[in-house]
């Protein structure tokens, strides 16, 4: 038991049983089967802030342990959300069409069925025939297996080309951010697929689920969110704990000392890089269907920008400060841009807070990054009393590092 994933973490037990609360105080006070208290709207507003925490662990396991700031994981994220989507929308068009065909006087074939499928769907960009990437469309498990498949094939051929350059730092930030941008930019255009600007839309109906109300599906998807989030929270744990763990840490702060022990640190990398992608694809999957629309303007860089601020302002290192960090600011963003603060008026200026709040989350990412490098999380540890072990005595070594010469001795 002294080596269980419990007792080198605690916090995951802790952290599982408030989750645990806060969906039971959420299914009692929301529409769907409890008292009413919280609109169908907050509830998908929860749900997706539950999948918003997934990925911020994502991105903590990928920059907070391993070292790596990636500005491209919610590319891997909005692919996952398109690989649903696109099933939901073919799901929900085929219901709508053979309803329609079925009144005619002679039955439409299969191959009519599924022409008229692609007008509906294409007709806005001017098609009608389906793309070859919508060939498993119209199968849910295939399409399943596409929202863990295409992020995770992605991002393994994309770290294997970077890691194997060794190529580190803001020039690996750079990539991805550009790899980022290449995407969002071609998604943009009507040919390349997947509806251009207009996106994937009514994704919040949900096919063979016509008789369940919304307030009902909300809570299903929120269920759903939170169970994703718990095991994406054991696995990341799981991860960061025991030797591999020390090693990961071990290339976020010495990559050469790491490599000059013998260790393979292009395939530590590699690893922990292919599986967080796989975890965001997980959470866009699960994010779209309550938010009811995708488009490429969601793979935009500055959203994965904005996932690396989260992270930071929660405490990055912190699996925990990662889903504090990214619940209260999707929260406060909904506050502030919903229309439910109201103005300030300053006399010859009136400050409207949905156009302020990116400045004020600006403002408070600078100041955690002066003040409280370690977070809304490190706060934690002056509540438990965690210190840092004293740091005194020459290096054991040419490149300073964490280990001391009295440290040794202790």
């Amino acid at each position: 038991m002294k080596d269980s994933l419990f007792a080198r973490n605690p916090s995951v037990l802790i952290f599982l049983g408030v989750l645990a609360l806060f969906v039971a105080a959420v299914t009692v006070l929301g529409e769907g089967v409890g008292l009413g208290l919280i609109s169908t709207s907050f509830v998908k507003t929860l749900g997706k802030t539950l999948c918003l925490c997934l990925i911020a662990i994502a991105m903590d396991l990928v920059w907070g342990y391993t070292g790596i700031l990636s500005l491209g994981h919610f590319a891997f994220f909005g692919l996952g959300g398109y690989m649903i989507g696109m099933w939901l929308m073919y799901a929900r068009t085929e219901t709508i069409v053979a309803a329609s065909l079925a009144q005619a006087e002679i039955p439409p074939t299969p191959q009519e069925i599924r022409d008229a499928i692609g007008t509906q769907i294409f007709g806005v960009v001017g098609g009608s025939d389906f793309p070859a990437i919508w060939a498993f469309s119209h199968s849910l498990p295939l399409q399943l297996a596409l929202v863990v498949l295409v992020p995770g094939l992605l991002a393994l051929v994309f770290g294997w080309l970077a890691f194997r350059s060794r190529v580190t730092g803001v020039y690996l930030s750079i990539l991805t951010q550009a790899m980022t941008l290449a995407l969002s930019l071609y998604l943009f255009q009507n040919d390349s697929g997947l509806r251009g600007n207009n996106g994937l839309s009514g994704l919040q109906n949900i096919p063979g689920a016509a008789d369940v109300p919304q307030s009902l599906l909300s809570i299903w998807f929120f269920w759903g969110s939170a169970a994703a989030l718990a095991l994406g929270y054991v696995i990341a744990a799981f991860v960061v704990s025991g030797k591999f763990g020390s090693v990961i840490r071990g290339i976020r702060d010495d990559e050469a000392r790491v490599r000059f022990l013998g260790y393979s640190v292009e395939a530590y990398k590699l690893f922990v890089f292919t599986l967080t992608a796989v975890i965001a694809g997980i959470a866009g999957a699960l994010y779209y269907p309550q938010a009811g629309i995708i488009n490429p303007a969601e793979m935009a860089p500055i959203a994965s920008i904005y996932l690396a601020v989260w992270v930071a302002i929660g405490g990055r290192g912190r699996l925990y400060g990662a889903v504090i960090g990214a619940g209260v600011v999707s929260l406060l963003s909904t506050w502030f841009t919903g229309g439910q603060v109201p103005d300030l008026p300053l006399g010859i200026y009136t400050i409207k807070w949905v156009d302020w709040w990116q400045v004020l989350l600006g403002l408070g990412f600078v100041l955690v990054t002066l003040f409280a490098p370690k977070g809304i999380g490190g706060l934690f540890d002056l509540i438990s009393g965690r210190r840092a072990p004293a740091r005194h005595g020459a290096d054991l070594g040419p490149d300073t590092g964490s280990f001391r010469e009295k440290e040794a001795d202790q």
